[in-house]
């Protein structure tokens, strides 16, 4: 990076260390904080959407849609992350590759299972053997992501579930008695409703999927777990920029990165409570009327 950093061997103090984290492998690790991001940003959403509509499923009237929605709720929740994380990607990168070797080789003869491997032709591989390295990298963040959506989407379901029975249901009554049909009453009263007695859930949710953030490692994806292990590992004079083992200080930043995230998000999720619950008949709606008006909209 550095005009004088052609020459390792002749730097010392500052100099060095400025040039030993701006290494190319330092910039992949700063920008693997970009993709905890990314993940966090995707998947909050996607995996949301799945909560509604398992929550919607678990409700529907239609005895197979409700099983399948309750169905999905238990199983995914009562498989342990890492097993599950395991599992899910490989049968969801062989479905799909199953799935293009049914259109793209149908005279093929030879069985897929052959044993232990999974073998179908090189055109239904995903990615192509030819495709460029970032293909590669955006085909398995793409996995993780829908791999953590679906799991977190469980939680998010079971959350949202719950949230809609907490609605009281005099509000529903009074709904029904002015007219409205049952669609009109689902998205006009229970849904804007549930969100107060959601977002708790919903916090602790958010929370516990940055902490799994670091189960990308697990995913091949190169995280800022596998970035600190891999530059804070110890090298020898072999390396262009030796060093002892220096892992606890590179943990140790994670460590930083992680609470502040939590405590950013905690402020974050506060305040939209305080927004949700104003004017609401709840226990914060209540403590917020009963507050000066001076602190209420601080």
């Amino acid at each position: 990076m550095f005009s004088f950093c052609t020459d390792p061997d002749q730097l010392a103090g500052l100099q060095w260390l400025s040039c030993y984290l701006t290494t190319g492998k330092h910039m992949a690790f700063y920008t693997s904080f970009g993709t905890i991001m990314l993940l966090l940003i995707i998947t909050a959403p996607v995996a949301l959407m799945f909560g509604f509509g398992g929550a919607m499923a678990a409700r529907s009237p239609i005895a197979p849609i409700r099983w399948f929605g309750k169905a999905y709720t238990a199983i995914v929740r009562g498989v342990p992350d890492i097993a599950f994380f395991l599992f899910f990607v490989i049968a969801l990168d062989q479905a799909f590759e199953w799935l293009r070797h049914q259109v793209k080789c149908p005279d093929w003869a030879e069985p897929i299972r052959q044993g232990s491997d999974f073998v179908v032709c090189s055109a239904a591989k995903l990615p192509l053997s030819s495709s460029p390295q970032w293909v590669h990298e955006v085909y398995g963040f793409s996995l993780a992501i829908l791999t953590f959506s679906i799991v977190f989407g469980a939680f998010a379901a079971n959350v949202l579930f719950g949230a809609m029975r907490a609605v009281p249901f005099p509000q529903i009554e009074t709904a029904q008695a002015y007219g409205m049909t049952t669609r009109q009453t689902f998205w006009r009263i229970l849904v804007p409703q549930m969100w107060v007695y959601a977002l708790p859930g919903l916090s602790n949710l958010w929370m516990i999927l940055i902490k799994a953030t670091p189960l990308l490692f697990l995913l091949g994806v190169e995280d800022i777990v596998y970035w600190a292990r891999e530059l804070g590992g110890s090298k020898t004079s072999a390396f262009t920029y030796p060093h002892p083992d220096w892992r606890l200080y590179y943990f140790l930043g994670l460590l930083v990165f992680y609470l502040g995230l939590t405590k950013v998000s905690e402020i974050a999720f506060d305040r939209i409570m305080k927004r949700l619950t104003l004017g609401q008949a709840t226990t914060g709606g209540e403590s917020q009327r009963k507050t000066p008006r001076g602190k209420a909209t601080a």
